[in-house]
């Protein structure tokens, strides 16, 4: 049984009666169980789950291989939790009902995938202070949790489906990911969301540039808001804008993006800033792109923060101020999928009309289907959706 000093300190019982502590670290900056069991192999999937969904943490001093196991038996549980969810909205409908809209199916989705993340980041992890798991069978993951976590002074606890995550962020990092507007790798980082969909990126690599910014030469200056990767502010620094300003406000993805653009040989044309959306000072410029979460729902963890953005905060954001952030003759791009329309999330009607409140008209939009396998994915419950979708960048400029 666990008894909590405070938010970051952990403590339990071990098999011998003794009192054991360790700092608690989350990543998403979950808090830590309020109970906790010690758990190992003999712990059956059944008990183990139902703990989890009562909110016990169950730190896990077996076989790692097995610990990976129960996380799956545990998975399988909660999905066979969703399915039964599902088959009984289904019976309880009444015959002659419509079928389910698209947004009655991703809002249950999104309940699931909620259930999954609680449930599962349950399931806890001993480490060493060189992010080493004292395990029997554990790989050797001290340079995936360094990169994500950086130096710790001393042991600490953590989630196994985290350690997956820092583990598959350290893959991608490694490999990296192609952009064909780049002719090079982007390498994202832990946290940081990677730019796998290059349909948009090709879009912001072949519009033609505003006419002020071509004339203005070596004056010629960029936002990009909510920088990420750094990928769109490579793609125009690479298509010769002199200074891109580059801002976002979690300091990994500066990071990140300082480690891309270097790699680019771009980083002197580019500025970054810890920011939310626009430079601290009141500077304009010809250009300010932005590509924001597209569906306005609420995140579970840190890296869905790239994708849900809750009432549409950022979108909104950057258009009520990028009239006055723009220079004569300016425009702002802004990507954005239609996606929230399709799933009944946000109306076209709705997002004219913040554009015209936020003094902006547009000047012409570009449009492009998706290429992502999803897409095309006829067993995907949100096919129609899906397929109808299209990526957008739309030119803004002052009214």
């Amino acid at each position: 049984m666990h008894t909590q000093d405070d938010a970051n300190q952990i403590s339990w019982i071990g098999n011998e009666g003794q009192a054991l502590s360790a700092c608690w670290r989350s990543m998403a900056d979950l808090p830590a169980p309020k109970r906790v069991y010690v758990v190992d192999d003999t712990v059956d999937a059944d008990t183990a789950y139902k703990w989890a969904c009562e909110g016990i943490g169950l730190l896990w001093c077996g076989d790692f291989q097995n610990a990976r196991l129960l996380m799956q038996a545990m998975e399988r549980r909660v999905e066979s939790k969703a399915e039964r969810a599902a088959a009984k909205a289904a019976k309880l409908a009444k015959p002659g009902q419509p079928a389910a809209s698209a947004h009655d199916v991703f809002v249950a989705q999104r309940k699931a995938q909620a259930l999954r993340s609680r449930v599962l980041n349950m399931l806890l992890l001993p480490f060493d202070a060189d992010h080493g798991v004292p395990l029997r069978r554990a790989p050797d993951v001290r340079e995936a949790g360094a990169q994500a976590r950086g130096e710790v002074a001393e042991h600490y606890v953590a989630s196994l489906r985290e350690l997956q995550g820092l583990i598959g962020a350290h893959e991608w990092r490694k490999k990296g990911v192609h952009v064909g507007a780049l002719r090079a790798a982007i390498t994202p980082h832990y946290g940081v969301f990677s730019p796998l969909r290059g349909e948009y990126l090709d879009l912001v690599a072949h519009a033609a540039l505003p006419a002020s910014l071509k004339s203005s030469g070596k004056a010629g200056v960029a936002f990009d808001i909510g920088t990420g990767t750094g990928v769109l502010a490579a793609i125009l620094a690479k298509r010769g804008v002199n200074h891109v300003v580059a801002t976002d406000q979690d300091p990994r993805a500066l990071a990140c993006a300082r480690d891309n653009l270097e790699a680019l040989g771009v980083v002197a044309r580019v500025e970054l800033q810890q920011v939310d959306l626009y430079p601290q000072d009141q500077r304009q410029a010809h250009l300010i792109v932005c590509n924001p979460p597209w569906l306005p729902w609420r995140p579970n963890s840190p890296l869905e923060h790239a994708v849900y953005d809750p009432d549409s905060r950022m979108l909104r954001g950057f258009l009520n101020g990028l009239a006055s952030r723009l220079l004569p003759g300016g425009e702002g791009w802004l990507i954005m999928s239609d996606l929230a329309e399709h799933l009944g999330l946000r109306t076209r009607e709705e997002m004219l009309g913040w554009i015209a409140a936020a003094g902006l008209r547009v000047v012409d939009r570009s449009d492009v289907k998706p290429q992502h396998a999803r897409a095309s994915d006829k067993q995907d419950p949100l096919f129609k959706a899906r397929s109808a979708e299209l990526t957008s960048l739309w030119r803004l400029a002052a009214v």
